[in-house]
């Protein structure tokens, strides 16, 4: 909408009042912070002289756009890691403790969600786990894709959550995986002495369809935190680039795995 308001030669503050909104208003929904209702896309598409097939188009975007999210209908907000993730378009992340989410078979997500102290009804366990396979389906989405750039410490590998059966399944699942276009997956190898994540796991995630600045994500034994800070998401950075040079390459993880799922 900004491309569109500029080629028709008008400022943020000379649109603004022909379309009785605020220059703030204007400008975050031009900077995709803040969602447009259609009848202000319509005011906007006529008085920038859009028609055609583009005002199609755009309309049907607005009315997509207005939709509540699907997460929201399993009880979760837009300040939700969930709300986040829906929004991103790079996950890089680095495990320490577990499979990440986006990888883990159905029954190895049962297993640690009935393992948490939390107290958890059945029916909450369900709902988080239809949630998490719900994530998944975007990393083989041509519509909405999603790109992953795993690292998984090798530890993790060997961690034989739920049991031999659980296990097999879950090393299958992530050598199928690391063959799909939009999954990076290494390997942390054991013996590494010290690296830059040995106090836990992180993720980053980048939006850059949006435009909007990446964010840090930690999740710990106690909660997890979002970090936002520039400072705080160029180390997240720097300690996942470095992390990447000391894994195996993409091929060698993958042969890990299958030796890895052979001795089972």
């Amino acid at each position: 909408m900004r491309e569109l308001r500029e080629q028709a030669g008008f400022t943020l503050e000379a649109a603004a009042p022909l379309l009785d909104t605020s220059m703030s208003r204007l400008s975050r929904i031009e900077n995709g912070q803040q969602k447009a209702d259609v009848h202000l896309v319509k005011s906007m598409l006529d008085l920038f002289d859009v028609g055609g097939v583009q005002w199609t188009e755009l309309l049907e975007l607005a009315r997509e756009a207005a939709k509540p999210a699907w997460y929201r209908a399993y009880g979760l907000g837009d300040n939700s890691y969930v709300g986040f993730e829906t929004e991103a378009t790079q996950v890089q992340e680095y495990a320490s403790g577990f499979v990440p989410g986006l990888l883990q078979v159905a029954e190895y997500s049962r297993v640690l969600y009935e393992a948490s102290p939390l107290p958890r009804s059945a029916e909450d366990r369900e709902r988080d786990l239809a949630v998490r396979m719900i994530r998944q389906e975007r990393l083989q989405s041509d519509d909405d894709p999603l790109q992953l750039v795993a690292i998984i410490d090798a530890a993790v590998l060997r961690n034989p959550v739920g049991g031999r059966a659980v296990h097999r399944a879950q090393l299958a699942h992530l050598k199928t995986a690391s063959e799909w276009p939009l999954v990076s997956l290494q390997v942390l190898p054991s013996g590494q002495g010290v690296h830059p994540a040995l106090a836990s796991g992180f993720l980053v995630l980048s939006f850059s369809h949006l435009g909007e600045p990446d964010m840090a994500y930690v999740e710990h034994a106690l909660g997890a935190t979002n970090l936002w800070k520039e400072p705080d998401v160029t180390l997240a950075r720097l300690k996942f680039d470095r992390l990447r040079t000391l894994a195996l390459a993409p091929g060698e993880s993958r042969d890990m795995i299958c030796r890895l799922a052979g001795e089972l």
